[in-house]
Order: structure tokens, then sequence, then C-alpha cells
């Protein structure tokens, strides 16, 4: 063998461009700030210099409020998969298959029971990464699975929104979920319990045209996008120029559609501190012990 033939495979693989993984950095959407992603992870996905709010999976949600990041999953009632054997560009099915494998989550809601700060809470939440959050029967069916459990147990319900709307490939079976899920929500009423929504970054379409705006308090992380159709189309519709900030969280404060803006690093004291003024339970104690969980659970 020649010393080319040894020297070759050495000068390749220095030349060779080395593999990075693809989300090693995030890019701040406002500043173009580049931040480890671990960093992003560890700080709830909040960018640490511009306190910009990303987007946040359903199960890291979950795991954020409940004592010890533990809780039960909920049993959700089977739905037909595709009821209307829909195809677009791709079959519904498929979609579904892939959406499925991106989040690990059977479809957009993920709900559980569990403490919070020591009281005990159903949360449920919506994941965007699934399909967009749409809302789905299958969505629908967690989100009222969960409004009927709190009411059984006498627990406050507290819903994270993100969606963009109704899911186009169920068609009017999408649409009648909207009445289905509000009057769930007169069910949690009159048996008097509260129910509390944060609405994130984008909460859209026919899910802030129902349950997401039906709550007893509305809470909102900085800068999320709320409202029922987005601003260009408003503006093609009425043929003018929309306020700075229309339909961002803090402009919806301002006028009285949302309760408070809230940081997410105070979300989980916010939401402790409603829940137990709402339901006329003691302030919780310095340190509360986690949910003892079944084999299983998540």
């Amino acid at each position: 063998m020649n010393w080319i033939s040894k020297v070759a495979p050495k000068l390749r693989g220095f030349l060779q461009r080395k593999e990075v993984p693809e989300n090693l950095w995030i890019k701040c959407p406002e500043t173009g700030q580049l931040v480890f992603h671990k960093d992003v992870e560890a700080n709830q996905w909040v960018i640490p210099g511009s306190n910009y709010h990303m987007r946040m999976g359903a199960v890291a949600r979950l795991k954020s409020m409940f004592d010890g990041e533990t809780w039960f999953d909920v049993p959700l009632p089977e739905v037909a998969v595709d009821p209307l054997k829909f195809r677009d560009e791709r079959r519904y099915t498929d979609r579904l298959k892939d959406a499925r494998t991106k989040t690990g989550l059977n479809d957009a809601v993920k709900l559980g029971f569990g403490k919070l700060d020591g009281l005990p809470v159903v949360m449920a939440a919506q994941d965007f990464d699934f399909m967009g959050g749409s809302l789905g029967m299958a969505a629908a069916e967690a989100v009222i699975k969960g409004l009927e459990t709190a009411a059984e147990k006498g627990a406050p319900f507290i819903l994270f929104a993100a969606s963009g709307g109704a899911r186009m490939q169920e068609g009017i079976l999408s649409l009648m979920q909207l009445p289905r899920t509000t009057v769930a929500v007169q069910r949690l009423r009159e048996a008097k319990q509260p129910y509390i929504v944060v609405l994130t970054n984008p909460t859209t379409g026919g899910v802030t045209a129902s349950y997401a705006m039906l709550g007893d308090v509305h809470l909102a992380e900085p800068g999320a996008l709320i409202g029922f159709a987005g601003p260009r189309v408003i503006e093609q519709t009425i043929r003018e120029k929309l306020p700075e900030g229309f339909q961002r969280a803090e402009y919806l404060r301002d006028h009285g559609m949302v309760d408070m803006v809230v940081h997410r690093h105070q979300l989980r004291a916010t939401i402790s501190r409603l829940c137990r003024l709402l339901t006329k339970a003691p302030s919780a104690a310095p340190a509360t012990r986690a949910l003892a969980l079944p084999a299983g659970a998540a």
C-alpha cells in the first residue's frame, strides 16, 4: 500500500464537514439572538436575553405545573379516526400518524389530574406542534373530559390554550365541538368549580370562539397572539390599518379582554394563588409533597 492510500482516508475525514445537530442553537424571533438549546429548555422555553416566550409542548407544560412533575393521565373516550375519509395533498390518517410521531401525543390536547402546591387540580394543555393545536373530535373530547372530571372531583380546571382553530380535515364535525365544549364549561360552572384559562401564542379561530374565552379568569403569556381572525384578514375586511400591537396579549389586557399578562416563570405561583382564592382553600404550605402515582402513570 502506497502513502496516498494511507493518507487519503485521514485527509478526507479532516476535510469533511462535521455534522452539527439542527437544534443545537435557537434563534430568537424578535432579536435574532442565538441561544444554546439547553439553556432555553432549562429556562422554560423563554429566551434569556429578550424574554421572548417560545412555544411550549403539552408534556413540558404539565411538568412545569404539577408538583414533582407527576400526574395521573385521565383516560379519554375513543373517537372515529377519519370519519370523512378526508384527503387533500395527503391523507388525513397520514397527517395524524406524522403528528403522533412528532409529539408523542395521541392528539392535540394532553389531560392530567394531580396537585398544584398541594391542591388537587385538573389540567389540560394544547400542543401547537400537533397539527397546529387544531380542534377536532379527539381534542374536544379531552377538553370535555377534563371539565367533567374537574366537576366530579370538585377541583379547579386549568386550560393552556394554543391553537390555530378548528381542524378542517373533520369539517362540520369539528365545528360541532364548539357548542359541545361550551355546554361542558357550563356544567363546571354549575358545579361551582373555577375554570382558569391561560392563553398562549397563538390562540385563534374556533378555540377563541368557544372554551378559550369562557373562563372565570383569563391569563395570557407576554406577546401572545389572541383573536378569531388574523390581523391581515381583518385589515382586508374593514380596509383600515389596525392599531400597534393589535390582538397581542398586552393590548387585550388594556382593553379588558384579558385579566392579566403573566410571565411564564410566575404562572405556577399565580395560578396556585387564584385556585386557592376561588376555592377558599388555605394557603399552600412552604413545601408540598409530590403526588403518589401508580405504576405506569406519567
